[in-house]
């Protein structure tokens, strides 16, 4: 079982690698489900000995994109491979939740080189069958998926589907809420080979003041080594 760990910080990245996860999703903000990373922490993990996939979302909300926040997907896709990463996690939705297959197109052909996966815009698609298609289509290496639901485990019922629709042509990497203690509801029932979890555990703001001024929350998950090479070791 193929392992990606998604982090949003050099302290993740780091952490990540020295438990032995095999991929790397690269993001900020992942509170926000991952936004666009910074070009310093791209530059970083291209210097990792584990391939990188930076996640390429301009801002937090909806899969629908104007074309000023196209353009700037470009330039984003632009600065990965500038970095040296092996790849980019991409998403565009139509209003109606469909994949917006015209921005897709477009995006993924300016990725040419890149690995490619298909983020989790894909929970948001009415017709499971019509997106795997559309994302074998053009050219996507897997599509992560929660199965329509906040978590993989309780989108059993649409992973399968999505596993029955792919029929070997696509990877269907589960992700959301994938621990320790969840990870059994979802292998061996499905037949994947890989899966995405963020591996991390609670650490707790020490300064009150950093708190009160907004800079932080009380309490935050960050990526753990630990709970990394824990849940690698589950499928040994």
């Amino acid at each position: 079982m193929l392992l990606e760990v998604c982090v949003e910080d050099i302290a993740g990245l780091k952490a990540a690698v020295e438990g032995g996860g095999d991929r790397i999703e690269l993001c900020s903000a992942l509170p926000l489900g991952g936004l666009t990373p910074s070009a310093g922490l791209m530059a970083a993990a291209a210097k990792m000995p584990v391939p990188a996939y930076a996640i390429i979302r301009p801002r937090a909300g909806n899969f629908v994109y104007s074309a000023d926040e196209r353009d700037i997907m470009k330039r984003d896709i632009d600065a990965t491979r500038a970095a040296g990463l092996s790849g980019v996690v991409l998403g565009a939705s139509l209003p109606d939740g469909r994949l917006d297959v015209d921005t897709l197109t477009a995006l993924a052909a300016h990725a040419e080189g890149l690995g490619k996966t298909l983020h989790r815009t894909f929970d948001l698609v009415p017709d499971i069958e019509e997106a795997v298609d559309a994302a074998v289509s053009l050219g996507f290496e897997r599509i992560l998926t929660s199965g329509g639901a906040k978590t993989a485990a309780e989108g059993l019922d649409m992973l399968e589907q999505a596993i029955a629709a792919a029929a070997g042509r696509i990877s269907i990497m589960p992700g959301s809420g994938v621990t320790l203690a969840t990870v059994g509801h979802l292998w061996p029932r499905l037949q994947i080979s890989e899966i995405h979890a963020s591996c991390s555990a609670t650490v707790f703001e020490t300064d009150a003041r950093v708190i009160a001024l907004g800079f932080s929350a009380p309490s935050a998950r960050r990526t753990d080594a630990a709970t990394v090479r824990a849940l690698k070791a589950y499928f040994a």
